[in-house]
């Protein structure tokens, strides 16, 4: 199943336009609040050159790229931790996300309206992030007496002892403002606060709804969210909710005509889906043969026989060994068996780390 990210922020900011434009669905987008209600999900592939370039060499029988899983959640406003607007029904959605993607609201346009009444793009990413924190508070706060009683037992287990740890450094750093991420906490507390499915836990990505004029150089608006999000340690995407909803539509090439015109190399929305690899830690190795190219999604760090359970269980089970060789050799040489002749495939055991780019033949016995 692929990892997610949750498209979240203030109503009527453009999440369901992008989520349209990511995924060719067609997620409800009008000008007025509230018109998410259930979370529309969409299953995006990831665009990746090298795909297209392994497939140019192979030329196998069918493509797999790798997928990504966008989730619209509906509009928070401000008071949705106390139950305001549609509450914590939404902020149970952002809770069964990987990452979050905030998308704000970077352009002025009397058309269309501003749940808030005026464009402020610091006003409306702190009205979200409190909600955020007061839902994780409360969380915590619930928490915690438990913990305690737990924690205080004579027979009281170190994960025990570590929860009430934890719970204690997330309170202390939630009360002060701040989000859950930037708690002090070992890997033994980080582990233990795992079934609290904090939100602000989660990695986060800022997404600067702009209008045509604020694609290339950005504005006055998407300066304070930069400036925000670099404060931050985040990291944000420029993209024209409208223009891309546009290129969505289009021919192949009609789209690279358009793009060119506009000066851009790429849509918006792949640099957003790279991102959002990024933000989640992943990274991209494939398997190549004549019957199937395909792509798989993996943690930075996965080891082979991790990456071969990606597959199927069975492959992880059995594991014995991968062929491997890095892609860019295979575009270097033109092909597998110029990659073997140069020495250049190997062959590695479970403790091999697998890295971006990898081509792998998984071997096994169950």
């Amino acid at each position: 199943m692929p990892l997610n990210c949750g498209i979240v922020g203030l109503p009527n900011v453009g999440k369901s336009t992008i989520f349209n434009a990511l995924t060719a669905a067609k997620a409800q987008a009008a000008n007025y609040p509230f018109c998410t209600i259930d979370p529309n999900v969409g299953i995006v592939p990831v665009p990746d050159a090298r795909l297209d370039r392994i497939v140019g060499l192979v030329k196998p029988n069918s493509i797999v790229p790798t997928t990504m899983e966008f989730v619209d959640i509906a509009g928070i406003v401000e008071g949705a931790s106390k139950g305001e607007g549609l509450g914590n029904q939404f902020l149970s959605h952002i809770r069964q996300t990987d990452a979050i993607l905030h998308v704000v609201r970077c352009f002025e346009d009397p058309e269309v309206v501003h749940v808030a009444g005026a464009v402020d793009p610091l006003h409306d990413i702190e009205i979200i992030h409190t909600e955020l924190l007061l839902a994780d508070l409360e969380t915590v706060e619930k928490r915690r007496s438990k913990a305690e009683k737990a924690a205080r037992s004579p027979a009281a287990s170190a994960a025990q002892k570590n929860e009430l740890s934890a719970v204690l450094k997330l309170q202390e750093a939630l009360g002060a403002g701040k989000p859950a991420r930037t708690a002090d906490l070992s890997d033994d507390e980080r582990l233990a606060a795992r079934d609290l499915f904090l939100i602000t836990m989660k990695p986060q990505l800022y997404v600067a709804n702009v209008d045509e004029a604020g694609i290339l150089q950005g504005n006055r608006l998407t300066r304070l969210v930069e400036q925000r999000a670099a404060e931050e340690g985040s990291e944000v995407v420029r993209i024209c909710g409208a223009m891309e909803a546009e290129i969505a539509q289009l021919e192949p090439a009609e789209r690279s005509e358009f793009l060119e015109a506009a000066g851009l190399e790429e849509p918006g929305l792949n640099r957003l889906i790279h991102a959002a690899y990024r933000l989640l830690g992943l990274i991209t190795y494939f398997t190549a043969g004549v019957q199937e190219v395909r792509a798989w999604t993996i943690r930075r760090g996965t080891k082979a026989p991790g990456a071969a359970g990606v597959i199927h269980s069975d492959f992880e089970r059995g594991f014995i060994k991968a062929d491997c060789y890095a892609c860019d050799d295979l575009f270097r040489l033109g092909s597998e068996q110029a990659v073997k002749e140069a020495g250049l495939l190997r062959s590695e055991g479970k403790e091999y780390v697998v890295k971006d780019g990898d081509i792998l033949f998984f071997k096994f016995n169950v």
